[in-house]
């Protein structure tokens, strides 16, 4: 008779605890197989990075006319921005100035030029938007699931978060350059070196750009890196 009553008093708490197996199990064991679609991604969410491999890269070519070698990197030159560019004033005379430093490094004379012979070098800068600046966006973003089993019910959720503040627009900028006989009009030397840049970016200013892009520009002065051009 004892034994029929404890059999009795069994039976409710064990139907008790069928019934509440979801809530019974410790919030660790939620994971993969227990009915979270995500697995452990709630647990670690993602954080996005971007980065652009095109910031700083310079390409450059520079072509030397037939027989115009000989007459390069010496003798007095003069140096003039050319119509046509997109710069200001104030940006032409950066790159006139990082273009004269490149020249006396190659053997011109630049402080007495001859305005009835010599040199000239003639220079152009031209901008372009590689791409433009950034939308704002949301800082966080991601998604949930609800899944129901004969476990219970379960939530799940994968988060990626950015903080970083929308980028400027990244911009190209070419430095093109001819230099010439100055009493004939015969080019003798041309080239042309591309950066790309964050527009804003404290580290490449305009006279840092110039820099770059003029010592690019004239590394293997006065030889060509690339082809011979007709004169003209």
């Amino acid at each position: 008779m004892i034994m029929r009553r404890a059999l009795l008093l069994l039976l409710p708490l064990t139907a008790l605890s069928a019934a509440m197996p979801a809530f019974a199990q410790p919030p660790g064991m939620w994971g993969r197989g227990y009915g979270d679609p995500f697995g452990d991604r709630w647990r670690e969410p993602r954080i996005q990075t971007r980065s652009d491999s095109r910031e700083g890269k310079v390409d450059a070519e520079s072509f030397v006319a037939e027989n115009g070698k000989s007459q390069l990197g010496h003798g007095v030159v003069l140096v003039n921005s050319a119509p046509g560019g997109t710069a200001s004033a104030s940006d032409e005379a950066a790159y006139e100035a990082a273009i004269v430093d490149q020249l006396v490094k190659a053997g011109y004379d630049t402080t007495k030029p001859d305005p009835m012979g010599g040199q000239v070098v003639e220079l152009k800068i031209l901008r372009d938007t590689v791409v433009p600046e950034e939308q704002k966006r949301k800082p966080v973003s991601g998604e949930t699931s609800v899944t129901v089993s004969n476990r219970g019910t379960a939530v799940g959720m994968a988060l990626n978060l950015d903080f970083t503040p929308p980028k400027k627009a990244l911009i190209a900028t070419r430095l093109d350059a001819q230099i010439k006989d100055r009493t004939s009009g015969t080019v003798l030397w041309e080239g042309h070196a591309t950066i790309t840049t964050r527009e804003g970016d404290s580290h490449w200013t305009e006279q840092s750009i110039a820099t770059r892009l003029a010592a690019a520009l004239f590394d293997r002065f006065p030889n060509a890196s690339t082809a011979v051009l007709a004169a003209r």
